[in-house]
């Protein structure tokens, strides 16, 4: 399972590509790894990578967004299953650190998966107060609607994950959000 905060979101064996070439021009295993890091569906990754060459970033991200939109449910649930809670910075006080575990076993006790939001562009010592918030929000959903809301947020996810792959700003994972 892969953990929200994204440490590293290249194989070991990709580290250090220069960006869109690099991705543009790898060989399709590779380059599928390497979107696997960024969604979790096969199918995904294997639409994303099949309609290279991409001209630029922004090419990349909408051809992200719609193999993200045309997932299956067996898909999403796949991309889901790979995704892992968010756990705090050790340094959190205990009771956040409970609160939290709390919030995240009600989601998935709810809805079967760990709870996924992009938190690009938010300062890092808000993401505790947006994550608790986002679980106890959505935790009133239904169950389509929050997996049409947990779909969202993992394009989004996705979004910011391949800026990060190619070296590219990530400051916002919107899909109104242009490249830098």
């Amino acid at each position: 399972m892969r953990s929200p905060p994204l440490s590293s979101p290249i194989p070991a064996q990709v580290r250090g590509a220069p960006g869109l070439a690099w991705f543009n021009t790898a060989p399709a295993a590779a380059a599928e790894a390497a979107l696997l890091e960024c969604c979790g569906s096969r199918r995904w990754a294997h639409r994303v990578a099949a309609h290279r060459p991409y001209p630029d970033l922004e090419a990349l991200l909408a051809a992200s967004d719609e193999a993200g939109y045309d997932l299956s449910q067996a898909d999403l649930a796949e991309a889901l299953a790979d995704e892992a809670s968010a756990d705090l910075h050790h340094g959190a006080p205990p009771a956040a650190h409970l609160a939290l575990r709390a919030a995240h076993a009600a989601y998935e006790a709810t809805f079967g998966y760990a709870f996924v939001i992009c938190l690009d562009g938010i300062p890092a010592a808000e993401h505790p107060a947006q994550v608790l918030a986002g679980i106890r929000g959505r935790l009133g959903h239904e169950k389509d609607e929050e997996r049409s809301v947990a779909a969202d947020e993992l394009r989004r996810l996705a979004r910011g994950r391949l800026r990060a792959m190619l070296g590219a700003d990530l400051t916002f994972c919107g899909p109104d959000t242009p490249a830098r």
